[in-house]
């Protein structure tokens, strides 16, 4: 695809604008270079470990200009989710941070009540007893949902096993399985989509991956730009097809042809 036919950007966060708190070089002066280009972006992330607001605050803090109504997360994406889908029904939430704030309205349980189960990203909240408890509710016929399923993400000081490998482990031990609401589930690229206000063959998904958010994006018809940051790996582009590569979001500008910032 030319890059003169997009007209708007879908653009991951974690791995791609930055890494557990540290931007990538170049990536600001790049959302900077959008902005002043007068190219609408939405930020569309699986993170799960910060609300939206407290995301918004921390890229502002490092220097992107990006307000809060700019950002899709997973984690926001699921408390709606339950709230169209199970309303008033009891929740267990197993999720590394504190997302009180998107949940508020939504019954929470930590007992044997629940008759919902969602769960995010994974840290050391993840023992052994509260995964237990989880499968015990998902036999009980508890429904079960996921805010996404990452294998791994990354930090400053390398990589780290997320809730993905724990919701396939739960998945071939009860039979059930889980509704993934974020990436790479179609409705949430759409939620980005009906956001950004352009067409999907006019859009692009800038991401770090291919399975959760090239391959995707391609599916419904967008362009797909990998960068080779975050989560990349050297194998990525034999497993799919982007239609560009770029070494980081610093290169995204140039590709578009967008002047450099004065």
């Amino acid at each position: 695809m030319e890059a003169r036919t997009i007209d708007g950007l879908l653009i991951d966060v974690e791995g791609v604008l930055h890494i557990d708190g540290r931007p990538i070089p170049g990536a600001a002066e790049a959302l900077q270079a959008l902005a002043e280009a007068g190219l609408p972006y939405v930020l569309l992330t699986n993170t799960t470990i910060r609300t939206r607001r407290q995301l918004g605050g921390l890229l502002r803090r490092l220097g992107f200009p990006v307000n809060d109504e700019q950002i899709i997360t997973a984690a926001a994406a699921t408390a709606d989710y339950v709230r169209r889908q199970y309303p008033g029904e009891s929740c267990y939430l197993l999720v590394e941070g504190d997302l009180s704030e998107e949940f508020a309205g939504i019954p929470l349980t930590e007992g044997h009540d629940a008759r919902v189960v969602v769960i995010g990203g994974a840290g050391d909240c993840f023992t052994y007893s509260r995964i237990n408890h989880v499968f015990r509710l998902l036999l009980g016929g508890a429904a079960f949902i996921a805010m996404h399923r990452n294998l791994t993400w990354e930090r400053q000081d390398g990589t780290y096993l997320d809730s993905g490998a724990y919701i396939l482990g739960l998945e071939a031990a009860t039979g059930v399985q889980a509704q993934v609401v974020g990436k790479p589930s179609a409705d949430f690229f759409q939620a980005g989509l009906r956001l950004l206000g352009v067409p999907r063959d006019r859009a692009a998904m800038v991401g770090d991956t291919i399975d959760q958010d090239v391959e995707p994006a391609q599916r419904l018809g967008m362009a797909g730009i990998l960068v080779r940051t975050g989560r990349f790996r050297t194998r990525e582009p034999e497993t799919g097809r982007p239609d560009a590569i770029l070494d980081s979001i610093a290169d995204l500008p140039a590709w578009l042809g967008l002047r450099p910032i004065r």
